[in-house]
């Protein structure tokens, strides 16, 4: 009698406890969206593989490369060729590596892709986590990477865009430049870094693990796929400030005073 006693209050929790784990809470991820005009379709990148430069043989550039072609594959609008299509590419031109913009930009122009990211990493530690990384988009000569159609704004006054020439003119100087860069050093030790990697973590890992989010900090392979995600948020950050600016209409400029 007694043992029932004690077996009838646990049976009565079970229910409970079966519905929690049912109830499982599904958060959308915090997803990348493109500035770019899609409506001819979908802008194509290529990434090329990324240099190591962090004085250290345990990072794999080209997983970590991989990596990266992800994080462009994830973003609204911005579809990216799979590594191995870049070297194929690369070994066809007899380029070993990228070593200057033109060489960027005659890839772009062979792959028939809109944009070339080329970087390399900077700083990698398993244990920390850490990660360091410098990367740089170059526009393929021609390439249509322009704002999205503003009805607002007569087209007409963004055809002597110096910011459009950067991508179009191959004669302009800018043309060296590349359209954004982004470098950061994200360490595992840094508040803010975690607090980025939370959010990042959010409807990308379950709620009833027992890390939560906290495991991509146990795994320098999930690490470093935060750090791509980070890396392409910061070119494209600059990608929209670059495409707003292009919108702006043309600062009229005050007629001269007659003599």
């Amino acid at each position: 009698m007694l043992r029932l006693l004690l077996i009838l209050p646990l049976l009565a929790l079970l229910p409970a406890c079966q519905r929690q784990v049912r109830e499982e809470r599904l958060d959308a991820p915090r997803t990348l969206t493109t500035p770019y005009d899609t409506s001819a379709g979908e802008v194509l990148w290529a990434v090329v593989p990324l240099r190591n430069e962090s004085g250290t043989s345990v990072a794999d550039p080209l997983a970590l490369s991989d990596h990266l072609v992800g994080a462009i594959e994830e973003v609204e609008g911005i579809r990216c060729l799979p590594l191995d299509r870049t070297l194929a590419a690369m070994q066809s031109l007899k380029l070993r590596a990228i070593q200057n913009p033109a060489q960027a930009r005659s890839l772009a122009q062979a792959m028939g892709v809109d944009g070339v990211v080329v970087g390399s990493v900077t700083a990698y530690d398993p244990y920390t986590p850490l990660m360091g990384l410098s990367l740089a988009l170059y526009a393929r000569p021609g390439a249509t990477m322009t704002a999205r159609p503003n009805p607002a704004f007569d087209p007409r006054e963004l055809t002597e865009s110096p910011t459009d020439q950067a991508v179009t003119n191959t004669d302009s100087g800018y043309n060296e430049r590349p359209l954004a860069v982004w470098s950061g050093r994200l360490d595992g030790k840094n508040h803010q870094t975690l607090m980025d990697l939370r959010i990042y973590a959010s409807g990308r890992t379950r709620d009833l693990s027992a890390m939560g989010w906290r495991r991509y900090t146990a795994s320098m392979d999930l690490y470093s796929q935060f750090a791509m995600y980070r890396g392409v948020d910061g070119l494209l950050q600059q990608e929209w400030t670059r495409v707003a600016r292009a919108q702006m209409p043309k600062a009229i400029e005050p007629r001269a005073e007659a003599e």
